[in-house]
């Protein structure tokens, strides 16, 4: 973990590869306007240098090896001043990058993208602007277009159980259906069993699809 003098846009890497925050250190000390101000490895540590460094931009991975990324990245959000997230990932998955989008993130990279290009999205999302990369755009607008429901269909729907908000919400958590059985005391294939009855029941195909519905559902 190293910490430095700001010169620019204050930024952490969060990565559990050594090798890819040492490039990630390299390539970003070629522009000035930007500076990493420190580095972490696990999402606790991530969350810990936000809230003790508070950084402009925190650019992490998906896949933490201690807690999701999207899960830091929430907590990461709910910070006074809130640092913006930016996702620098191998990983173009609609759920993914939908359940990146749930929890708050800025930016979603995928780890492909060029030197340039990745300086301009963190000097943009810096400015207050949202990224998405070229590569996961389709997959999620397909998605979103999905997502939008005839009303008779949403008006003929069934309501979920108290068990499958339960499950549902942890689904918008970004949780996998082995940590919602973990979470709920529930067998691996109960909670399949679940998430299959919540898909019939909202009319979706996909976990991102349900996630956002519910999202929606609650900020009403």
């Amino acid at each position: 973990m190293e910490q430095h003098q700001s010169a620019g846009r204050r930024l952490i890497i969060v990565d559990d590869h050594e090798v890819v925050r040492a490039g990630l250190r390299i390539l970003l000390k070629r522009w000035p306007s930007i500076e990493v101000v420190g580095e972490a490895s696990t999402a606790a540590e991530g969350i810990e240098l936000a809230r003790k460094l508070a950084p402009d931009v925190v650019l992490m991975d998906m896949r933490l090896p201690d807690a999701p990324g999207v899960d830091a990245c929430r907590e990461i959000c709910a910070m006074s001043p809130a640092p913006r997230v930016v996702f620098l990932t191998a990983f173009a998955d609609e759920d993914a990058v939908m359940g990146a989008i749930l929890a708050g993130a800025d930016g979603y990279l995928l780890k492909e993208i060029g030197g340039e290009a990745l300086v301009s999205a963190i000097e943009a999302v810096a400015r207050g602007q949202s990224i998405l990369d070229p590569g996961v755009t389709r997959s999620v607008l397909d998605g979103m277009r999905s997502m939008t429901l005839p009303a008779k269909r949403r008006t003929r729907s069934v309501p979920l159980s108290s068990q499958e908000q339960h499950v549902l919400a942890l689904v918008a958590e970004g949780k996998t259906n082995k940590e919602i059985a973990a979470a709920l005391g529930l067998s691996y294939k109960t909670v399949k069993n679940y998430l299959s009855n919540v898909f019939q029941k909202l009319q979706v195909s996909h976990r991102s699809q349900a996630a956002a519905l519910f999202a929606s559902q609650a900020r009403r």
